[in-house]
């Protein structure tokens, strides 16, 4: 195991994020930020609080929610079954809005395509991007990634595991290689 990214650098990468979205989007009027659960609404969190800070408006003005993608997922008779997490849309919604998807690991591009199945159920969006931050490639799908905190090219025998101060008491993002029995 190693570390990839530790704390101070995951902070960066988020910040780095914020003003990338930011300029994007000519400012944070019009962005709806949706967490995919559950590593990815800790971050959109992280990110509107940031954003905040930037436009130095309250945390109250910036759109974030989370949006659980389970039903969606094109691999569910492949995993083991787990709780619904719930979906949050903020009151400013996504109908004519830049919808930002934020996840943790960008692998296959599977997720984000659950995600765009879920978005597409609630409404239409003026645009849909992708913030990740970390993508280690590996795309099975035509998906990309607008705002990336870090590219960590891997091999399939890895995995890339994202730690949350939220969830796991700690920031960092480390490199493991699968053990064969």
């Amino acid at each position: 195991m190693s570390v990839a990214l530790p704390a101070a650098d995951i902070s960066r990468a988020l910040t780095r994020i914020a003003h990338e979205i930011l300029e994007r989007n000519g400012g944070a009027t019009d962005i709806t930020l949706l967490g995919i659960p559950t590593r990815g609404a800790h971050l959109a969190k992280r990110l509107a609080q940031i954003i905040a800070t930037i436009e130095k408006v309250p945390l109250s003005e910036i759109a974030v929610g989370t949006l659980d993608i389970t039903m969606h997922r094109d691999d569910l008779r492949l995993r083991a079954p787990r709780a619904l997490m719930p979906t949050m849309i903020p009151p400013a919604g996504i109908e004519n809005r830049h919808v930002i998807l934020i996840d943790d690991v960008f692998f296959s591009g599977r997720t984000i395509r659950a995600a765009l199945d879920a978005l597409g159920e609630m409404g239409r969006p003026k645009s849909v991007q992708l913030a990740v931050l970390v993508d280690r490639g590996h795309r099975e799908l035509p998906i990309r990634a607008d705002f990336v905190g870090k590219n960590l090219p891997t091999a399939h025998s890895q995995s890339v595991k994202v730690h949350l101060t939220e969830i796991d008491g700690v920031d960092e993002v480390v490199i493991e290689d699968e053990v064969s029995a």
